[in-house]
């Protein structure tokens, strides 16, 4: 899996990842301080929403794209520290599960 951080995001890279999320642009994401992006394969990225979403209070989206390799991408939005903690959480998980999470 592949992981960045966003902090302070602009409204622009908000309008785009807004646009793209799957539940659609009419549903609002609240504040976000930070962005956390990541990419894999799909059953990584189900089982890393579910990490993100019960490890602190932030909201998961999945993000709309084209990858030919089939990669999901997904984005955490949250207060700073939040996005910090729930992608930490999520590298904890892929790296006491190995491959096979």
């Amino acid at each position: 899996m592949e992981y960045r951080i966003i902090k302070s995001p602009t409204q622009g890279t908000i309008d785009i990842l807004c646009r793209r999320k799957g539940s659609g642009p009419s549903k609002p994401i609240g504040q976000a301080d930070a962005i956390g992006l990541i990419q894999g394969r799909m059953i990584e990225m189900v089982c890393a929403a579910d990490v993100a979403e019960k490890a602190v209070g932030v909201t998961v989206e999945d993000i709309r794209g084209s990858c030919p390799q089939n990669m999901i991408l997904l984005a955490i939005f949250g207060d700073t520290a939040s996005v910090e903690a729930a992608m930490d959480e999520i590298r904890k998980k892929e790296t006491e599960a190995g491959e096979g999470w």
